[in-house]
């Protein structure tokens, strides 16, 4: 089931400590993924191209509107979840209630972790952490003209 791809934060470290023992290169990305388009599925494809495993960090319903503002999220924390871990090349989502993924980041400690080329790879968020324990940072280029605001603005057109 794609649900047993939803792990709490303790299920999550266990299995990501797990991958890494085992010589997996774990890759940790995130994001609120409300509505999923071309571009998610492009960046995330190229995420996990870069290791063996990738782990999706997902805003809560709650930090999502702090974020985003009082009408968002779109979809609620499960549905987002439940969709994201059917994509075949997602390995693993946990979610976070944090305005950053910092805590997360700490906790799981990934091999490699990614952002879109919008950041600069020394201001992402946990960078130090993951370079400080032998990890590497990535950004991904996204697909021009994608986005879910950008979605919601046209559908608010019509």
């Amino acid at each position: 089931m794609t649900s047993d791809k939803i792990k709490n934060l303790s299920e999550a470290t266990l299995q990501v400590k797990g991958w890494q023992t085992a010589g997996n290169k774990v890759v940790f990305t995130n994001g609120c993924f409300d509505l999923l388009h071309l571009g998610h599925v492009d960046y995330l494809e190229k995420a996990r191209s870069l290791g063996d495993k990738l782990v999706i960090g997902l805003n809560t319903d709650s930090s999502v509107s702090r974020f985003k503002g009082p009408e968002r999220p779109l979809q609620d924390q499960q549905s987002r979840a439940r969709i994201l871990a059917a994509l075949q090349f997602v390995d693993l989502v946990v979610f976070f209630d944090e305005d950053t993924p910092l805590a997360l980041i700490s906790q799981l400690v990934p091999n490699i972790l990614v952002k879109g080329s919008d950041y600069l790879a020394e201001n992402i968020v946990g960078a130090d952490v993951v370079k400080k324990n032998g990890g590497e940072v990535k950004t991904i280029d996204f697909v021009p003209g994608y986005s879910t605001t950008r979605i919601v603005e046209k559908i608010k057109r019509t």
